[in-house]
């Protein structure tokens, strides 16, 4: 028994040891507990942010039989666009300051497939835990898991204050047969 402790808590360690470390110590606040910090986004992580929002979606399609989607840019600017739209209107929600829809907005930005969903969200948690707050809800878990998504677009825009809106918008290539219909 004593040994399988041992082990365990070696793979524990080892598991800890292979995360990503960090150089600044955590701030404490005269209570003693850790002072919350805002989670900022610069221009040159993009590509890591983008890249992990789609391997978290991937990876919850992946566990429910479903097609790995891609990366696209015509999706990603029309997300891109309704992030910072979002900002200006001070709420999360699917209509443009000009009302405009989802679908018209992909078209605007040149998308040629066929829209499948767009997932919101106001917040200064990370791509991860919104992805996460995603998938409790019924309606955006569902966005998440549509079987006919093949692409997504994936943007965010930073309020100085550090809140984040996030936009996700889910696509299908043009001319393929999509599923259910």
């Amino acid at each position: 028994m004593k040994r399988r402790a041992l082990v365990l808590s070696m793979i524990s360690v080892a598991g800890v040891a292979a995360c990503e470390t960090t150089t600044t110590p955590m701030r404490m606040g005269p209570d003693g507990r850790p002072v919350p910090s805002v989670y900022r986004i610069s221009d040159s992580d993009a590509p890591r942010i983008q890249t992990r929002m789609r391997d978290g979606i991937n990876t919850l399609r992946a566990q429910n039989g479903l097609t790995q989607l891609q990366l696209n840019a015509q999706l990603t600017s029309a997300a891109a666009t309704h992030a910072r739209d979002m900002s200006f209107q001070s709420r999360p929600w699917h209509w443009g300051s000009d009302g405009s829809s989802p679908m018209q907005r992909t078209r605007r930005a040149g998308y040629s497939g066929e829209f499948v969903g767009e997932l919101v969200s106001e917040t200064f948690e990370t791509e991860t835990e919104t992805l996460n707050a995603w998938m409790l809800e019924r309606e955006t878990r569902r966005v998440v898991l549509d079987p006919r998504a093949r692409e997504l677009g994936v943007a965010w825009h930073q309020d100085p204050n550090g809140k984040l809106w996030w936009a996700v918008v889910l696509g299908a290539p043009a001319g393929m047969q999509m599923a259910g219909r």
